[in-house]
Formats: structure tokens, C-alpha cells, sequence
């Protein structure tokens, strides 16, 4: 698979993409949310979404900091699997109905939000919206150029 548009052809490629970027600064720059958890959320959300340029990142990313092969093999499998703090779970669960948004009656339900406001203050719960919202965009922008997997470096873009 080759991507569908060149950045190093298309000079608005990269302009969009730096604009995407900036715009997830202030999720990235903030130590609000655990960074283990955030990249936890941008896995399953690019699982769900089938953005193989994404799980490959987030997946290399994940071992480059040091997270422990089993809790990034079972990240598609979260619910049966005993390495994830209640926390954890919660982002996840909100990154599933947030990513799954079309597949519900009401979106992101009532139950999942009070078990997210459980583990998270404000601040934090902003941070994760606005964490699974960007990583959703990029999945979608990713998908649709069908930018393939396997030339991502650790730390890459940043």
C-alpha cells in the first residue's frame, strides 16, 4: 500500500498535518492524565478504527517508553485482561463508545461518564475528550490516505 497523497508532493500536506498537531498540544503538554493512559487510549481507539498507521506508532511508542508487552498486546482485549488499573478502564471505556459514537442512541452514555468522572476530576476528563477527539481525527485522516504502517521511529512526531 503506498499513501494516496505525497506530502513531500502535496505542500499542503504537511500544513494540515502541522495544524493537527498543534492542535493536540495542549493534551500532550499537560501532565494531567497519566501519558501511559493517554497512549493507551490512542491504541484502542486506532484498533477500533482499523488506522494501521496509528497502532503501529502507538504500539512502538508504547514499548519505547517501557510499557510491558502484555498490556499492549491486550489492549484490544482490555476487559478480561487483569493488567489494567480501574482508571485505565474507565478511559478506555470512553474511548470505545466515544470512537463507536454512531453506534448508540445517546453517544457516550450516562453510565460511562459517571464511571469516568469516578477516576477523573474535570480537568482530566477535558484532557481525555479532547485526547480520544484527536486521535480519532488523525485515525480518519490516516485511513483516508490510507497511510500505510511499518516506517514509524520512536518519538517521531514528537
Amino acid at each position: 500500500m503506498t499513501i494516496r497523497l505525497n506530502p513531500e508532493e502535496v505542500e499542503t500536506l504537511p500544513k494540515i498535518w502541522k495544524a493537527f498537531a498543534g492542535a493536540g498540544k495542549p493534551m500532550q503538554s499537560q501532565d494531567i492524565v497519566p501519558r501511559s493512559t493517554l497512549e493507551l487510549v490512542n491504541l484502542r481507539a486506532s484498533q477500533i478504527n482499523g488506522c494501521s498507521f496509528c497502532t503501529d506508532m502507538h504500539t512502538i511508542d508504547m514499548a519505547h517508553a517501557g510499557e510491558e508487552p502484555q498490556r499492549i498486546a491486550m489492549v484490544a482485549a482490555w476487559r478480561e485482561a487483569p493488567y489494567f488499573n480501574e482508571a485505565e478502564r474507565a478511559a478506555l471505556l470512553l474511548t470505545e463508545e466515544a470512537t463507536r459514537i454512531a453506534d448508540g442512541d445517546t453517544g457516550v452514555s450516562d453510565e460511562v461518564w459517571a464511571e469516568v468522572r469516578k477516576h477523573y476530576d474535570e480537568n482530566q476528563a477535558a484532557i481525555l475528550i479532547g485526547q480520544i477527539a484527536m486521535i480519532n481525527a488523525w485515525n480518519r485522516f490516516n485511513v483516508i490516505l490510507q497511510n500505510p504502517a511499518g516506517n514509524y521511529t520512536p518519538g517521531q512526531w514528537g
